[in-house]
């Protein structure tokens, strides 16, 4: 099944409400809340890199208030524990039986502040879920349900305390970007209405968890040109051929593409990919998941620039061919 332009219609006008209803907790930020949503509806996980006191708390908040889905927040520490993710089984007495008590992973969206905090095992304890959506503890896999989107916050590496996100795990994120200050204006427009400490408990649901589902499994159906997915693993193979990158977009990358092309095209009321859906998206969907050679990153290169390059190299299929 093709999605059709009257589905393509519906589809963008959903998503644009639910953009407007996220941006009145982050004001000024419509292109950074337009990812986020895509990611969820993509359901995919989305990695923000940014100073504190930028809004990311809020946008996570916003987005599961808006979808009348649950959040829970999970604030990532050199201590924090596996099983302080993930849940424990425990022994109850009166019951005679182990207990599984779920842990914060068990929600629809996840905000896992300042991920790079934890130790590599803790992070450890996201794999499974991000990829899978289920979690396995004592050898038992229990799903954590859908929609389920992981929305992780980092501090600059050269921060004190912090920890490098090892290949695997950042190829699991569908997206990275940053909030970054919002612009004069809507700074002013904060400060204004200073009194409302939490902009996001204001929001009331304008769509349920069940029709975001429905949403993203109607984003499936987008139409997709053989042209555009041999463009799309040209410039992956680009990314990887390059002498300036030691590891380049791998194929889940690829797939990661394909995924969110199909939701982004349609959140323009398309209901097939084009060759500048790729172009838009390939900075957030692909920079994070290049490792630079050493010597290019000594030069001042920066993924941001080979994915520019390479975008440049490779010839752009012509839409009449598509």
């Amino acid at each position: 099944m093709t999605m059709t332009r009257e589905d393509a219609q519906w589809f963008s006008n959903a998503f644009g409400q639910i953009v407007s209803s996220v941006g009145q907790a982050l004001l000024g930020k419509d292109y950074v809340v337009r990812l986020a949503v895509t990611s969820m509806l993509a359901e995919g996980h989305i990695l923000l890199e940014d100073a504190p006191g930028t809004g990311k708390t809020s946008l996570a908040r916003a987005l599961a208030a808006s979808v009348d889905g649950a959040d829970n927040r999970i604030q990532f520490t050199p201590d924090l524990l596996p099983t302080d993710v993930t849940g424990v089984t425990v022994f109850d007495q009166r019951k005679g039986d182990f207990e599984f008590k779920p842990g914060p992973i068990f929600t629809n969206i996840l905000l896992a502040d300042e991920i790079n905090r934890a130790s590599p095992k803790t992070q450890s304890a996201l794999l499974e879920v991000m990829e899978e959506g289920q979690v396995t503890v004592d050898g038992v896999t229990r799903p954590v349900g859908r929609p389920f989107m992981v929305l992780a916050t980092q501090n600059p590496i050269e921060q004190a305390g912090t920890y490098r996100l090892p290949e695997a795990q950042l190829d699991r994120f569908l997206m990275k970007t940053s909030i970054g200050y919002p612009d004069r204006a809507s700074t002013v427009e904060i400060l204004s209405g200073a009194a409302v400490k939490n902009r996001a408990a204001n929001i009331q649901p304008i769509i349920t968890t069940d029709a975001v589902c429905q949403m993203a499994d109607l984003a499936t159906t987008v139409h997709v040109p053989d042209a555009i997915l041999d463009y799309i693993s040209w410039i992956s193979e680009e990314t990887r051929a390059t002498n300036q990158t030691r590891i380049g977009v791998s194929v889940r990358g690829a797939l990661s593409m394909t995924r969110t092309a199909k939701v982004w095209a349609a959140t323009q009321g398309r209901e097939y990919v084009t060759p500048d859906d790729i172009k838009e998206l390939a900075e957030p969907v692909w920079a994070h998941r290049l490792v630079l050679d050493p010597e290019a990153e000594f030069s001042g290169m920066t993924p941001q620039q080979v994915i520019s390059r390479v975008l440049g190299e490779v010839p752009v299929p012509a839409m009449g061919n598509l």
